[in-house]
């Protein structure tokens, strides 16, 4: 049998404590002014500011000043990475991105979701981990509780709805292997 969604019981949940209500409130007044309305070149300004929100930035990271990021204290990105442009890093769970991985424009890295069997159709903050390496190609979706091995790669418009293995090239959607990175590496 069906049941019926309890819309108010969702929109009555207590999804966020009043301190994350407010700091999510502040970096929406000030990512505009201290963030996206930056020069392109001010990398370490953004990682500065990034790190005032709480969030874990390595050495030499880009990022760009169009990227959307929605809790920045969910955030954390290893050593001489880049997030390139109109890139979305929905961090309502915690993303892990490593060393050297490049987050291509317009992708979408999505940690969060609902839990469609519940009633309230209640919030899911779901992690995401991108391994070292990895390059998540433009305008490609990785979903919640998708963990993105090392060295691989999520083709162009691709959609990782399941984990992705070390050193694979997957596209499509849904995101299907289509060769390894290393064709002389056992798989």
């Amino acid at each position: 049998m069906r049941s019926q969604l309890d819309i108010d019981a969702n929109r009555n949940a207590r999804k966020w404590t009043m301190r994350e209500l407010l700091v999510r409130a502040l970096w929406d007044v000030l990512s505009g002014p201290l963030f996206a309305w930056t020069p392109r070149l001010f990398w370490a300004w953004r990682r500065m500011i990034l790190r005032c929100f709480g969030a874990t930035v390595g050495r030499n990271v880009h990022i760009y000043p169009s990227v959307k990021i929605a809790i920045p204290w969910n955030l954390s990105i290893g050593d001489y990475s880049a997030v390139g442009d109109r890139a979305i890093l929905y961090a309502l769970g915690p993303i892990s991105i490593g060393e050297r991985v490049t987050i291509s424009q317009h992708a979408h890295l999505c940690a969060g979701t609902h839990d469609y069997t519940s009633p309230s159709f209640s919030l899911v903050k779901a992690p995401i981990s991108i391994g070292s390496d990895a390059w998540i190609c433009a305008d490609s979706f990785v979903g919640p509780f998708v963990s993105i091995g090392k060295g691989a790669i999520v083709g162009a418009r691709a959609v990782a709805i399941r984990d992705v293995e070390n050193d694979v090239i997957v596209v499509g959607n849904p995101a299907k292997i289509i060769k390894t990175r290393y064709p002389d590496s056992d798989l």
